[in-house]
């Protein structure tokens, strides 16, 4: 039985047309296909030569015009190739679905990681699907639109009673594809998605009893944006800084900021929201004041405070309730972020700064005990903000991903290719030999020479200067958005390695390697 999802939650950034829309004859189906997962779960998933398949759809079915936004946004399908990874497990197989095709080269590369296992083998339980569609549309979207393709997946699904779906974050789309396809979606019920947006992360903080910013949620516009403005101002007279976000931002760029210096201590609400119409500064590339303020008012969102302080770190947690109602602690790590005032994310580091990850790990449990109270299935992440201030230190939670993101790539290759487990008492990964591994990973390593390599001129690079991944070590440097690398010059990285100073240092020797290649001729 589903939670109540909470006040403000009207499920405006769900990317279904009308067309895609669950009917109740649709969620009845669904629910009774998410009941396989308990026992599919217990049966399956931690048995290696089990019979699986498992569907994956990457695409990113979010808000479409801030996802403009982002440098070769058509090639994040990609980043889940770490799905493949799954093919190390003899009986699996995967049936991975894409907008447009991928380049065969980057299929090999990924096959060749493969610890312990034949690319042949592993392709033959490969099955490759693409719409022929590179519109702005969500591949979701695509796939339903097209009946045949649907009902080629389902031919390709070898275990249909052993199946699941897996897809980087849920929107009605996604289950009614589960119920075209039959088979159940390991994710979050779409119905909950309010727990992942601004304000239902705040006011999952609020239940779970932990530390956030002051701020207003579940704003209409930015005239009520305005008078949450005035109310904190009085609450705090020195306030200086404002972020607003909006509903459904992700990755930073629904975020834009305020600064209040310049207007009178008892600036009233119109003359707030006259500010934010001229001075805001929009988080997301390209995207001018008057374009983030009009979105603001379509799509509402929350006000907060900016955190002053030293120091400032952004941690996060990844975390995961299993169909068995189970918590479970994936990793921490620290991110990088970047974009006009530190808000974009980046890359990250694995693991997060011993200071503070204990606190991380208490903290984020304490909103997964919530989400299992509400329902909530599948992985998630909870973001936070540690600084020093008045000589102390302040961890506050800042929001929660209610799905897969930038952290879920990097940390899976580590895990799938090493065998190893994260150990939350000693916040360190352990090889399956027990070595500690570390890593630095990036979404957004880019520069415009890289778009004279082509996929392929990618490979030779890595096996010429030794920067393939070796399994013996069990160290060395995996890439992914290779499909971006010719349009975009955009690349993403993971450097693995026994530390986070020798996962830095040979992160930096791969960039000296790829910036020398790319200026050759």
């Amino acid at each position: 039985m589903l939670a109540a999802i909470g006040n403000g939650s009207d499920q405006r950034a769900m990317d279904a047309s009308d067309a895609h829309r669950m009917s109740e004859s649709d969620w009845q189906q669904f629910e009774t296909l998410q009941q396989r997962l308990p026992a599919l779960f217990s049966r399956i998933f931690h048995d290696q030569a089990a019979e699986r398949s498992v569907v994956v759809v990457p695409g990113l079915s979010l808000d479409p015009e801030v996802l403009a936004k982002v440098s070769g946004a058509r090639f994040y399908e990609e980043r889940m190739l770490s799905m493949l990874m799954l093919l190390r497990m003899p009986s699996t197989h995967v049936i991975f679905v894409t907008s447009v095709p991928i380049d065969p080269a980057v299929i090999d590369y990924y096959l060749g990681l493969l610890p312990g296992i034949p690319g042949r083998h592993a392709r033959q339980r490969l099955t490759m699907i693409s719409t022929h569609d590179a519109s702005a549309s969500s591949l979701t979207c695509k796939i339903l639109d097209r009946p045949r393709l649907i009902e080629r997946i389902r031919r390709a699904i070898p275990h249909r009673q052993t199946a699941h779906l897996s897809v980087f974050n849920t929107t009605e789309a996604e289950a009614k594809l589960a119920c075209r396809l039959g088979i159940p979606l390991y994710a979050c019920d779409p119905r909950l998605q309010y727990w992942g947006s601004k304000s239902g992360s705040r006011e999952a903080f609020r239940l779970a009893g932990i530390d956030y910013p002051d701020g207003v949620e579940q704003l209409e516009n930015l005239n009520q944006a305005g008078e949450a403005i005035v109310a904190m101002r009085q609450r705090d007279p020195a306030l200086r800084r404002m972020v607003l976000k909006l509903e459904q931002g992700f990755s930073g760029d629904g975020n834009a900021r305020l600064d209040l210096n310049q207007l009178p201590a008892d600036a009233d609400a119109a003359a707030i929201v006259a500010a934010l119409r001229k001075q805001i500064e929009p988080e997301a590339r390209d995207m001018s004041a008057a374009e983030y303020c009009d979105k603001y008012d379509r799509d509402g969102g929350i006000v907060e405070a900016w955190i002053e302080g030293d120091n400032k770190a952004s941690p996060s947690v990844q975390l995961r309730v299993n169909p068995l109602r189970q918590i479970e602690l994936i990793s921490s790590h620290d991110q990088d972020l970047g974009g006009r005032s530190g808000q974009v994310f980046l890359g990250s580091k694995f693991p997060a700064h011993p200071r503070y990850r204990r606190q991380l790990h208490e903290a984020a449990m304490k909103v997964a005990e919530v989400f299992v109270d509400k329902g909530i299935l599948g992985r998630f992440s909870v973001d936070f903000l540690y600084c020093e201030r008045d000589g102390a230190e302040h961890l506050q939670a800042i929001e929660v991903n209610l799905r897969k993101g930038g952290t879920t790539l990097p940390y899976q290759m580590l895990q799938f290719l090493t065998a190893g487990r994260y150990d939350g008492e000693r916040g360190e990964f352990l090889t399956r030999l027990g070595q500690p591994r570390a890593y630095v990973a990036t979404d957004n390593l880019q520069k415009p020479a890289y778009r004279r390599l082509c996929p392929d001129d990618l490979i030779d690079v890595l096996v010429q200067n030794g920067l393939h991944f070796d399994n013996t070590r069990q160290a060395g440097v995996v890439f992914n958005l290779i499909g971006a690398l010719s349009e975009h010059g955009k690349l993403g990285m993971v450097s693995i390695a026994e530390d986070l100073d020798a996962a830095q240092a040979q992160y930096d020797s791969a960039v000296a390697v790829l910036d020398r290649e790319a200026e050759v001729g």
